[in-house]
């Protein structure tokens, strides 16, 4: 039995705090050949998760709230958002599930925002994600500014 309880919890929690990336993820499943990827995603505010989609093979991905807020943001092919989701446990908005080939990001709107995250397997770092090119690259120096762009949900 895999439990996630507040132990868990804390002890990833401070390592999404001190990481580079402001956040991290702990696995469930056991290697990446899994064919259901399964894993608690620890974010903090500003860590960019630059928009992408699953292809070759298209993939659904699902998003549930433990603790914090989060949104996740759908795009069309030129960038502009679809539409997007508040996760908030105290609004009862629980979890998304996202289409295959849907453009997406997600954004911690708290401090030590924790998601379960599922998504099809297997992992393969090399082409899991295809990344928009009309988004800024991770690390790029605008990539705060763009994520205040998208704060449409204020």
């Amino acid at each position: 039995m895999k439990k996630i309880d507040n132990r868990l919890l804390n002890s990833v929690i401070e390592k999404s705090r001190s990481s580079l990336r402001r956040r991290t993820n702990f696995n469930f499943h056991d290697n990446e050949n899994d064919t259901i990827q399964r894993m608690l995603n620890i974010i903090q505010p500003y860590s960019y998760v630059r928009p992408h989609r699953h292809i070759n093979p298209d993939k659904i991905e699902a998003f549930i709230i433990l603790c914090g807020r989060a949104v996740v943001v759908e795009f069309d092919d030129k960038g502009d958002i679809l539409d997007y989701f508040l996760l908030d446990t105290r609004n009862r908005n629980y979890g998304v599930e996202l289409t295959k080939r849907s453009w997406h990001t997600i954004i911690a709107l708290e401090e030590d925002t924790v998601v379960y995250e599922i998504k099809e397997g297997p992992y393969i770092p090399l082409d899991d994600k295809d990344f928009a090119q009309w988004a800024p690259k991770e690390g790029d120096t605008i990539t705060n500014a763009y994520i205040d762009e998208l704060r449409i949900w204020d």
